[in-house]
């Protein structure tokens, strides 16, 4: 690998250059830069087809959906399409093997579009910016993967986990919200996704990382599910 002054494979102070005493955490001896490697914040969104407000105990009583049809893949096309416009409505098609309400909550899951990970299921997310707080991350995120707003819930949770980017495997800070679909007509984003489907919580497919996992697990429990 290129030798870097960056990132977990640094080989050189990015400072004055001088060649670092091991990797990091590690002090210049050349100009005693402390040179670190920090978990990057990230943000993961557990969105619901019902209000997750008021989601617990029965389908019924959750507000939940309960109509649409079920499919093997639950896709939309590239450009988000799977209805007039490229929009996908809310009750879309369900991934698991029965009508959306037969298994309480459902939540939204999206088809990668790039590595890595490329064609795994995942829940919708990305890094922070900057200073940018996790909250507004969520919800730019949502507007930037789904062409919708969404409405912010409780945080599920916090997850050190990893990411494969520029040829360096990231430490990553995965911090999970409960949400759901203000405006319910998503328009994919076709360089982040190739496709959607609405996934029971408790009958969840395998996710692109772990620590998608767990958030889907955490949002059953928070359910009581």
């Amino acid at each position: 690998m290129t030798p870097r002054g960056y990132g977990p494979g640094a080989a050189f102070c990015p400072r004055c250059a001088a060649p670092l005493p091991g990797p990091p955490p590690a002090t210049c001896t050349g100009c005693r830069y402390q040179l670190f490697v920090n978990a990057r914040p990230t943000v993961g969104l557990v969105i619901l087809d019902c209000d997750p407000a008021t989601s617990s105990g029965s389908a019924a009583s959750d507000g939940c959906a309960t109509s649409g049809g079920a499919g093997a893949d639950g896709g939309a096309g590239a450009d988000g399409g799977a209805g007039a416009g490229g929009g996908s409505g809310l009750s879309g098609r369900s991934g698991s093997g029965g009508g959306p309400g037969s298994d309480g909550p459902r939540f939204l899951a999206l088809r990668r579009a790039a590595e890595p990970m490329i064609g795994r299921w995942e829940t919708p997310g990305g890094f922070c910016d900057g200073r940018e707080h996790p909250a507004e991350a969520a919800m730019r995120e949502a507007r930037e993967e789904l062409g919708v707003t969404v409405i912010l819930g409780d945080q599920l949770g916090m997850y050190i986990g990893s990411y494969e980017f520029q040829d360096e495997v990231l430490p990553v800070l995965d911090i999970f919200f409960l949400a759901s679909l203000d405006d319910r007509r998503i328009v994919l984003n076709p360089a982040e996704s190739t496709g959607l489907a609405w996934f029971s919580l408790v009958d969840p497919p395998p996710l692109a990382f772990p620590t998608m996992d767990a958030a889907v697990r955490a949002a059953a429990r928070r359910l009581g599910r």
